[in-house]
């Protein structure tokens, strides 16, 4: 069996070749082409951590995937990263293990980035008047690098619970060219932003209905697992038109679940990424619209990236 390192599969990473892939792997999804299993779900609550492993086929491809990925939020006060993981690529002929992909996380954090990038194409408003990050964490920074090729907008407001966090973000993202405003209210964020990403592991809301004005788009990508939610449910019901990498995911766990399960959506579009992908549409219809996209990951999509990684080694 073939072992890559994190090294080799950053220097393989190509992001919008993978782009295509992810979208591909979306519209698959949607037309039932994956065989995709239940997500597994760990929670550790004495450590703060969580950890899922998710497994996918798209028909006809060459390997089968499976991924663990964890998230242990107190291991940056011990010097350690927030995320770990690896995938594994099999043979779908024999079943033989081909591939260890040790990617310390990386290409769960990628695919992820990418997923807001493709949410940002589908959904923000066409003047974007400042980007919001809600999080100073590695997919806080992700999204916002992978939102350049989407907008010109190089304004941000960024809310964080930790000054030195905040502070620290602030002096990257300012070497890269960003003008960045940090504040511990994401109310302020709000007001400021219409093109909001949150990013973090919040079991309570942060943002609230009466924060977003309207033809606001929100990216949601925190919630992908029970018990975790980055907005209120009022905000959720609030939106013109969701969209959803999986219905059957998100509908449980991810940030429309409550707002689902209320029956509060039964006047709100909701409709998945391969769906509006594969009609080759916008979600966004006219600036007045508020939209939100709700990504609990698919593992499809670490097939996807593993594919794309693969390709180039």
């Amino acid at each position: 069996m073939k072992v890559i390192n994190k090294t080799q599969i950053l220097a393989a990473f190509d992001a919008d070749s993978i782009t295509q892939l992810l979208k591909t792997g979306f519209i698959a999804y949607s037309a039932r082409q994956v065989q995709m299993p239940p997500v597994q779900h760990f929670r550790f609550e004495a450590a703060a951590g969580d950890c899922c492993i998710k497994s996918a086929w798209l028909e006809r491809e060459e390997y089968f995937v499976v991924k663990v990925s964890s998230g242990f939020y107190h291991n940056p006060q011990q010097g350690l990263p927030s995320n770990q993981g690896l995938m594994m690529a099999f043979s779908a002929q024999t079943g033989k293990p081909q591939v260890l992909l040790l990617d310390e996380g990386w290409l769960t954090a990628l695919r992820t980035a990418l997923a807001g990038r493709i949410a940002a194409e589908l959904c923000a408003p066409q003047n974007v008047q400042a980007i919001g990050i809600v999080g100073t964490g590695m997919q806080a920074w992700l999204q916002l690098q992978h939102l350049k090729t989407v907008t010109d907008c190089r304004q941000v407001w960024l809310w964080g619970r930790s000054p030195h966090h905040l502070a620290d973000y602030c002096q990257r993202a300012e070497a890269e060219g960003f003008q960045v405003n940090t504040t511990q209210n994401a109310a302020e964020l709000a007001a400021h932003c219409n093109l909001i990403v949150t990013t973090t592991p919040s079991r309570e809301p942060l943002l609230q209905a009466e924060d977003i004005r309207p033809g606001t788009h929100i990216t949601a990508v925190g919630s992908d697992a029970e018990g975790k939610q980055e907005l209120a449910t009022a905000l959720v019901a609030k939106a013109d038109t969701i969209l959803v990498d999986a219905l059957s995911q998100c509908s449980q766990y991810g940030e429309i679940a409550r707002a689902y399960q209320q029956n509060l959506l039964a006047s709100v579009a909701v409709v998945e990424f391969g769906e509006i992908l594969a009609r080759g549409e916008r979600v966004r219809k006219n600036e007045q619209q508020i939209t939100l996209a709700d990504l609990t990951g698919l593992a499809i999509q670490d097939a996807q990236i593993v594919k794309g990684i693969l390709a180039k080694l």
